[in-house]
């Protein structure tokens, strides 16, 4: 399991090459496409990490959280993980024949995602390699979805949630 806390840069240490699929390749020909999803809502972010780095039985990614712009560069490692909460991450394997350039139109930006015209400058999604969970505890108390509870509006006992 990753532990993190929101609204902040984070590290995850996975293993990943147990169960590497693309052995032709150099390990410093390999990234990984990380998929997050969040356990309440279902919404899905993607990202490789800020920084990868492979040793002989895991890899240590970086993710740098990011307040602007509007869309965070999922090649560049950023994340804007929210709400707090637990996450389903899954690590997808991806290889490159030649020069590894993590960027739009080079690498795949999700699981599925195939790079046309085929070249060795970019990257092949080769599989699933790692499946587990990131908690991402709150930095505020703000995080989270709250809930007040309101006086009800008449004699009969309700609970009210939201604003009145």
């Amino acid at each position: 399991m990753i532990q993190a806390t929101a609204l902040s840069t984070f590290y995850a240490y996975i293993n990943t090459e147990a169960n590497r699929i693309d052995t032709t390749v150099a390990s410093t020909q390999i990234r990984h496409l990380m998929k997050f999803t969040n356990d309440l809502d279902g919404a899905v972010f993607y990202a490789y990490g800020a920084t990868e780095t492979i040793y002989n039985r895991y890899t240590k990614f970086t993710f740098t959280y990011i307040a602007s712009p509007a869309v965070p560069d999922i090649y560049a490692g950023q994340t804007r993980l929210l709400p707090a909460g637990y996450y389903k991450y899954e690590a997808w394997e991806v290889a490159w024949e030649g020069t590894v350039t993590v960027s739009s139109g080079n690498a795949p930006a999700t699981e599925t995602d195939i790079l046309t015209p085929p070249a060795t400058d970019k990257g092949i999604v080769q599989g699933l390699v790692a499946i587990g969970k990131l908690y991402l505890s709150e930095q505020s108390g703000k995080e989270q979805v709250q809930y007040i509870q309101n006086s009800p509006a008449s004699e009969t006992n309700y609970i009210w949630y939201g604003q009145s």
